[in-house]
């Protein structure tokens, strides 16, 4: 398979000039679009991206000057050389050039062994940068991506919580969290091994997933608690959506090496706006608590922040819906679940600030 040409865009507005480069640069292998103006060349740019640009100083309508700068300032666009080239060659014109944004500058007449060295030197700073931009990408990704489940990770699911908090006040709209645990979890890392806890924590990854919108996120919270968020719902559409995945999840038979199993989920659901949530720390409490409250009163349910239920429980237990009593879950790796050692009442992990119900 033949390597893609790289695409130079030239702006010139002399025809005969445009040409000569055409004809010189075509002869090297390079691909090459043309525009007579400045605005011209920006909507060249957006039709088709190039991979370098050679831009003429002195044009009618807009100037070289100007293209370079919207063209630097444009944040959508990647980094696409400019080379400059004009028959004024003082230091001063040069400087003007290179403050404005272009990467090189050439003069005419343009020598063309000088203008392909330029060229050369400018495609391999780009190719440089697009591979450095790539990998900064994909350590974006796996720093948000949990590594089991190839979902969203905490870190992730907190970010995109403040993003869409904001966007809910900004908006006047509501949004909504669903709090999932797999019921007794541990009996499946302790019964038939990590391997299956991990094939387990895959399978409802998917499962949570499959159902959700694309503006919504799921994601890993820790352990074998999984977050949803979704925006724009409000707390019944929530609690019918978490009804409907419980179903799902217990409706389920996971596989495994060497057989299969049932497991059921508990889900606790809050939304805002609610005069009980003024934050989204508040917002991710309450679904944290009606989990709790869903764990405690059998499992395999899903349990509203504001029902009868969940004010009946709390209260019994001397729990306004804010601290309470709760056993603690020792940090997991990216695999099933991990140990659970017995903690004081009321005593949370610094870093996970989760709590198990087996």
């Amino acid at each position: 398979m033949e390597p893609k040409k790289k695409r130079i865009l030239v702006v010139d507005d002399h025809e005969d000039n445009i040409e000569l480069l055409r004809a010189r640069l075509e002869a090297r292998g390079y691909e090459i679009h043309a525009a007579s103006d400045g605005q011209a060349a920006l909507d060249q740019v957006e039709r088709v991206l190039p991979d370098l640009i050679l831009l003429d100083v002195m044009m009618p309508k807009m100037d070289g000057m100007e293209v370079v700068r919207r063209l630097k300032a444009d944040k959508n666009l990647p980094f696409i050389p400019v080379i400059m080239q004009t028959a004024l060659d003082t230091t001063a014109n040069k400087v003007e050039g290179l403050d404005a944004g272009a990467d090189d500058y050439i003069t005419k007449p343009i020598n063309f062994a000088e203008l392909e060295a330029k060229v050369n030197a400018l495609l391999r700073i780009k190719k440089l940068e697009t591979e450095l931009s790539q990998a900064n990408d994909k350590l974006r990704r796996i720093s948000l991506t949990d590594g089991l489940t190839e979902i969203d990770n905490r870190r992730c699911l907190e970010e995109r919580l403040h993003e869409m908090w904001e966007h809910s006040v900004r908006l006047h709209e509501p949004i909504a969290l669903i709090m999932c645990d797999i019921d007794k979890f541990k009996l499946v890392n302790d019964k038939y091994g990590h391997q299956a806890g991990d094939s387990v924590l895959k399978e409802v990854a998917k499962l949570l997933k499959d159902e959700a919108r694309q503006i919504d996120r799921v994601g890993r919270y820790g352990g074998e608690e999984f977050l949803l968020i979704l925006q724009g719902t409000v707390l019944d559409a929530a609690v019918t959506f978490a009804e409907r995945r419980g179903k799902k999840v217990e409706g389920h038979t996971f596989t495994y090496t060497g057989g299969t199993l049932r497991r059921t989920i508990s889900c606790g659901v809050a939304a805002a706006p609610h005069p009980r949530v003024k934050d989204q720390e508040a917002l991710l409490k309450a679904a944290d608590e009606a989990l709790y409250v869903a764990k405690e009163t059998g499992r395999d349910r899903v349990v509203r922040f504001d029902s009868a239920e969940y004010n009946a429980h709390t209260q019994s237990k001397g729990n306004n819906g804010t601290d309470g009593e709760k056993p603690v879950k020792q940090g997991t790796g990216s695999g099933g679940g991990g140990a659970v050692s017995a903690a004081p009442a009321g005593v949370r992990d610094p870093t996970e600030g989760r709590r198990v119900q087996a």
